[in-house]
């Protein structure tokens, strides 16, 4: 009888996703080698003990005759966010700069979730190659570790298609190529082309080289953490800040379209529906924060060109789901915190770095709903959804509808829980949103200017978690919970 799960696939291929992260700790590690730092050993320890079960892990398993399967994928992928954080935290905890397992914990998922949101209080005490860590675990969980691993080493076969539609977010899977690995090293070559490009520019723009390429990790990624405490604000720079909203908006795009722009295939890129909306959304969010901070705080004494500066990038930074920061948005009225909380759930592009339900979903949630009104006046027409010129089958529509009303059901648990574990009222809802969403900043007294060091532990777990489903797209980590996936 075909067994439900295949365990010595499943901790093989997490054996050989830990090769990587020992890697990139041994890389870390290199970082405060070079700046003569005592956090090499700590760091260091971190890549052996990590190196060593991963080579447990994957040299006590002989390789496997058959190919990875769908419930071993939906696990592994689950499972990998979680291995990667409990090893991730080590360079923390050893070097002392996190003392706390929860914090370390925290800080972690936060990171390879891309949510940028963060328990430290003086970012700027840790060492380079903490902060190095700290930024490459946002863009490794950016663009994917399962695509990382496809993208380097094709060691799971055929079953790696398995491992890419369960990781990529998404409800569209954009496979550009027939080989999946292709697929993987065409996407992360267009992320490695845009990370370098944007390091060099903000290196040019008035950055030193370490803090151009830590930020440079943490845009593509969507992930928000910086090296300063005042994030962006730090270097009042408005070449620097345009800088980044330009790649911010650049890593929320769909990254099937690149591969099309190097292919010369133009009209997909000029016809492409979600990027038109996206474009559009931005510029209508834009325009009403900057209206309701003239008209609602006519009492702030800033030009113009920063008033729509500084709304221009916190809408692109909430909306993409980064998180940086140029000004504290609670100094704004509470309409406009409004129009930010909605950016924060919309999200940007499928198949981009930025999490958030998805600008996609919220597309077609709109057009279907339209269609209904028509639907009622002309009962006998069959009226499709399109979308990109296409017909939306049924069971897109049902999948998108069932997202979304999983989205909304679980935020209110986790609002439900955060409050009954010391948030008041505007701490919850901002603290669900972002957390389910990857964004980083919240509301009340844990807004862009302020962390999460203060919130209690269990509420500290509570977003650990909504962190996990909200990178992973609720289904593929609440569909392991679920009887089904454990019955034969």
């Amino acid at each position: 009888m075909k067994k439900i799960l295949n365990i010595k696939i499943i901790i093989r291929t997490l054996g050989f996703l830990l090769l990587f992260q020992s890697f990139f700790m041994l890389l870390a590690s290199f970082v405060s080698f070079l700046y003569n730092e005592s956090d090499v050993q700590p760091i260091l320890l971190s890549a052996g003990i990590t190196l060593t079960v991963a080579l447990i892990a994957t040299l006590s398993i002989s390789k496997p005759t058959e190919p990875i399967g769908k419930r071993d994928a939906y696990l592994v992928v689950a499972l990998v966010w979680v291995v990667f954080s409990l090893f991730g935290l080590l360079p923390f905890l050893f070097s002392g700069s996190i003392p706390s397992f929860t914090d370390a914990f925290f800080e972690t998922m936060s990171g390879f979730t891309t949510t940028g949101a963060s328990i430290l209080t003086n970012v700027e005490s840790l060492s380079h190659g903490l902060l190095f860590w700290r930024s490459i675990i946002q863009w490794l969980g950016g663009m994917g570790i399962i695509v990382l691993s496809l993208a380097i080493l094709p060691l799971l076969g055929m079953g790696g298609m398995q491992l890419f539609v369960a990781e990529v977010p998404g409800p569209t899977k954009d496979k550009l190529h027939a080989k999946v690995s292709f697929t993987a090293k065409a996407l992360w070559g267009i992320y490695v082309v845009l990370t370098a490009s944007q390091a060099l520019f903000l290196w040019l723009g008035g950055m030193d080289l370490f803090d151009g390429i830590c930020h440079s990790f943490t845009t593509m990624a969507t992930g928000g953490f910086s090296t300063k405490n005042a994030s962006i604000a730090y270097w009042n720079s408005p070449l620097i800040e345009y800088i980044i909203i330009v790649y911010m908006f650049l890593g929320g795009v769909n990254f099937s379209l690149y591969f099309s722009f190097l292919q010369g295939n133009f009209s997909k890129i000029f016809k492409n529906e979600e990027l038109k909306y996206y474009l559009s959304f931005v510029l209508v969010f834009t325009l009403l924060v900057v209206c309701s901070v003239v008209f609602y705080t006519p009492e702030l004494v800033i030009s113009v060109e920063q008033i729509i500066r500084h709304s221009l990038f916190q809408v692109v930074s909430l909306f993409t789901t980064t998180g940086f920061a140029t000004y504290d948005y609670l100094l704004w009225s509470q309409f406009t915190w409004m129009l930010l909380i909605v950016t924060m759930l919309f999200g940007a592009s499928a198949g981009s770095t930025s999490g958030g339900i998805k600008l996609v979903r919220i597309v077609l949630l709109l057009k279907n709903s339209y269609y209904e009104f028509k639907r009622l006046l002309h009962p006998n027409a069959i009226i499709p959804v399109r979308y990109n010129e296409k017909v939306v089958m049924p069971q897109m529509m049902t999948n998108v509808l069932a997202f979304v009303a999983l989205y909304i059901t679980i935020l209110v648990i986790g609002m439900i829980m955060l409050g009954a574990f010391g948030m008041n009222f505007d701490e919850a809802v901002g603290s669900a949103v972002t957390a389910l969403s990857n964004v980083g900043p919240s509301l009340g007294s844990l807004g862009p200017s302020s962390n999460f060091a203060a919130i209690s532990l269990p509420a500290k777990w509570v977003m650990s978690f909504l962190m996990l489903i909200g990178r992973l797209e609720l289904f593929t980590v609440l569909v392991i919970l679920t009887p089904t996936f454990w019955s034969k």
